[in-house]
């Protein structure tokens, strides 16, 4: 299925109830380079395959141009799939060779978060662009030195927040800041899934893993994204684990917390690997803007008491906007919708969370 036309965008805008979305102008910005960007996907786990590579596929601004793997028996899959040449293929130890290499432009960063900070430096100073998957890092001091080194060598870097691209998240967020159903009271935001797996990064703490940084970002996100402000203080918070068979030496499965934000407004968010959970609901003034689900590959929707919110784009996934729209930043040299302050905007509020849990107390941010 080809990305949404012009024609079609500007017709889905116009019907859209309630509330109007990003212009089409910001949608559809003219480009200033004519090739579009060639990137080069770091780890080739089920994230990189399922999605992303997918994904490339159906971009117009970037295309896949590289992979960089430590495990040798995938580069004849991904060249035979994709047409990757010899000479885009990396592993980590020559990673840093990519510098000479002008086929690629930006490097994707998907590894498990312990390893985000060495990675998307290396790739700074290569020269690359980079791309990040979130979460950004494990802790606000990674996430400030990844910063600094893409400004230091002059290059863009963008975290993989893919739902901040996508039409009815930007309505939802469009209604809070113009206040069209009044104030924000508070916010209530869950995600989460199933995690069965027992020997994944994510149940590994010194990987980063644990749910308040894998799923718990897209909590903090519905929170901060629901009242449009940026919290205060984690002024409660609990850590517990259903399966500590799994989750062992008192690694998060699930995560709850509540979060205070200027004028009193208050967020209770939940994160969870032992349930099926995700929704939005931002209690306003004049009625609740309720989004099930909010963060879904699939796609989001909701409804307020101005209507519908569904915009029907009809792009395969949230990856290929999210990735035009950052190539796009980098073509016209703009800044990037989701930047690495982004990023480390959540990582100080994981950390305050951590803290509460840890200490019983509340912890100012």
């Amino acid at each position: 299925m080809n990305i949404i036309s012009r024609r079609d965008a500007i017709k889905g805008l116009s019907i859209v109830t309630g509330a109007s979305l990003v212009s089409p102008k910001s949608l559809f910005a003219g480009s200033s380079k004519a090739e579009p960007l060639g990137v080069a996907l770091v780890g080739l786990g089920y994230y990189s395959t399922d999605l992303l590579a997918p994904a490339l596929q159906k971009t117009k601004n970037c295309y896949l141009a590289g992979i960089v793997t430590g495990t040798p028996s995938k580069i004849p899959v991904w060249r035979g799939k994709y047409n990757i040449p010899a000479s885009n293929v990396y592993n980590y130890e020559n990673f840093d060779s990519i510098a000479d290499n002008p086929d690629i432009d930006v490097v994707y960063v998907v590894l498990p978060p312990s390893m985000h900070k060495e990675y998307v430096i290396r790739a700074a100073k290569a020269g690359k662009h980079v791309w990040c998957e979130k979460p950004m890092a494990v802790t606000a001091d990674e996430c400030q030195a990844m910063i600094d080194a893409c400004n230091e060598n002059k290059v863009k870097l963008s975290i993989g927040y893919r739902c901040q691209h996508e039409p009815n998240t930007m309505a939802f967020q469009k209604i809070v800041e113009e206040k069209q159903l009044g104030k924000v009271m508070s916010v209530n935001c869950a995600a989460g899934y199933r995690e069965d797996r027992t020997n994944h990064w994510k149940q590994k703490r010194e990987m980063g893993g644990g749910v308040i940084y894998d799923m718990g970002v897209y909590s903090i996100q519905g929170a901060r994204l629901g009242t449009g402000m940026e919290p205060i203080a984690v002024t409660s918070a609990k850590v517990w684990t259903e399966r500590p068979e799994i989750y062992k030496n008192g690694l998060g499965e699930i995560v709850e917390a509540e979060l205070e934000f200027p004028n009193q407004v208050k967020a209770r968010i939940k994160t969870s690997f032992y349930e099926q959970t995700n929704f939005l609901t931002i209690q306003c003034e004049n009625g609740p803007i309720e989004m099930e689900p909010f963060s879904s590959y699939s796609g989001n929707k909701g409804k307020s008491p101005l209507g519908e919110i569904d915009f029907p784009y009809r792009v395969p996934n949230q990856q290929v906007l999210q990735m035009d729209h950052d190539a796009q930043s980098i073509m016209d040299d703009t800044p990037v919708l989701v930047p690495g302050e982004e990023g480390l905007r959540d990582i100080r509020i994981v950390q305050a969370i951590l803290k509460s849990a840890d200490t019983g107390m509340p912890v100012s941010i």
